[in-house]
């Protein structure tokens, strides 16, 4: 398959946004599994960028805990433990707790929509795919860290539920898109109504189902061609709307 072209105008850091944004959904979606190689060569071409472009884009992907650099430049898609699994789960239910204590009561008309239009696209891929599922539900977790306005809750709340991500990818049971779908309407309802106390717990309950669910069994593995997989992510237009991960800023 020919590789896309990179726009002659990208600045770099664009083009690294760019591999970022598709190969994090590739791994959302399960396109790409935990332990599959990505090549920065097989990178480069995809995307008609250099190597060292793409290997910017791995190593902010490896900060956020997607993928694992290992020596002589081999990159692969991040195969998290069961302890690291189990403890990202627990982190990402006191961030979210914190996120849905500043929100309640707070919310503006506009952002309810916007929660509310997002569960409704939830509800429409339920019959779809659990790779989709599981997608749009973490986006609706990253939405609402949004809406705080925090750049570090924005910051961990979006890299820890992508770990969580991951993990479902590799040990999880079929996703409940349904539970899922009724969980999130309920806790959008507990915010409009300035309850903290029980959207706290409702977050709580929901995240922990949510993690009771995973740590089962491995998935299969999978053999297909990097290039293949990323294809559709790479060629995806502008237009549709994807929760965006907020740049990692290093401290040195």
């Amino acid at each position: 398959m020919a590789p896309r072209p990179a726009s002659k105008t990208a600045e770099p850091s664009d083009k690294v946004g760019l591999i970022c944004r598709a190969l994090r959904r590739a791994i959302i979606e399960q396109a790409l599994a935990p332990g599959a190689k990505l090549p920065e060569d097989s990178l480069g071409e995809r995307f008609g960028v250099s190597r060292t472009i793409a290997r910017h884009a791995l190593g902010q992907l490896a900060a956020e805990g997607l993928v694992e650099l290992r020596r002589n430049r081999i990159a692969v898609v991040a195969t998290p433990s069961w302890q690291e699994a189990r403890d990202a789960f627990d982190i990402r239910i006191e961030l979210e707790r914190l996120v849905v204590r500043q929100l309640a009561g707070k919310l503006t008309k506009a952002q309810i929509a916007e929660l509310n239009t997002h569960v409704d696209a939830e509800d429409r891929a339920r019959d779809g795919s659990d790779a989709v599922s599981i997608r749009l539900a973490t986006e609706f977790h990253i939405l609402l860290a949004n809406m705080t306005n925090s750049p570090i809750l924005v910051r961990y709340v979006s890299e820890v539920a992508y770990r969580c991500c991951l993990t479902l990818s590799l040990y999880s049971r079929p996703h409940s898109s349904e539970c899922a779908i009724n969980e999130h309407r309920a806790i959008i309802a507990a915010l409009v109504k300035g309850d903290e106390a029980k959207v706290m717990s409702l977050m709580h309950s929901h995240l922990d189902s949510v993690a009771s669910r995973a740590l089962v069994a491995p998935a299969p593995q999978r053999g297909r061609d990097l290039l293949d997989i990323l294809a559709p992510y790479a060629e995806e237009g502008e237009g549709e709307r994807v929760v965006k991960m907020p740049k990692v800023v290093r401290v040195r």
